[in-house]
């Protein structure tokens, strides 16, 4: 069986290119929280919300600065980089591409069980990333309904 570390690196590898694979890695009932959104994916939720991310962000990639193991906790330091090319659906709205880079703190906190991810809880600076894309003073009349 692959160790912790192998199975959340290849989570990461395959996150927005190949979001059925992505799905795959996790359990039955396991979820990805977004945290700074507040939607919480289960299920076939987790490919659908990749493949936003993937359209939004098409190149978007990780670089990974830490990771730290507890027994089946896996909790990761990384920065999202990536270029905002398509619209990213929002709770108020949709943000249409605003092809501004970004580079974004993060924290990932994973659960492990039997080689599948159970739990993912991605902590990301929202109001970074908003102040970025070039919204955040004024996000309403940013957003598309």
């Amino acid at each position: 069986m692959a160790s912790n570390e192998e199975i959340i690196r290849n989570l990461y590898a395959v996150a927005e290119k190949k979001p059925k694979t992505f799905r795959s890695l996790f359990t039955k009932d396991g979820y990805w929280w977004d945290v700074p959104a507040g939607v919480k994916y289960s299920g076939d939720d987790v490919a659908r919300a990749a493949d936003i991310y993937s359209a939004a962000f098409p190149d978007m990639h990780r670089e990974l600065s830490h990771l730290y193991f507890d027994g089946d906790v896996v909790v990761v330091e990384l920065s999202l980089n990536g270029t905002h090319l398509g619209d990213l659906p929002m709770g108020l709205g949709t943000l249409p591409a605003t092809g501004k880079e970004f580079h974004i703190p993060c924290i990932d906190v994973f659960h492990v069980e039997g080689g599948k991810v159970s739990a993912f809880d991605c902590h990301y600076a929202g109001t970074i990333m908003l102040a970025q894309l070039g919204v955040l003073g004024n996000l309403e009349a940013s957003l598309r309904n």
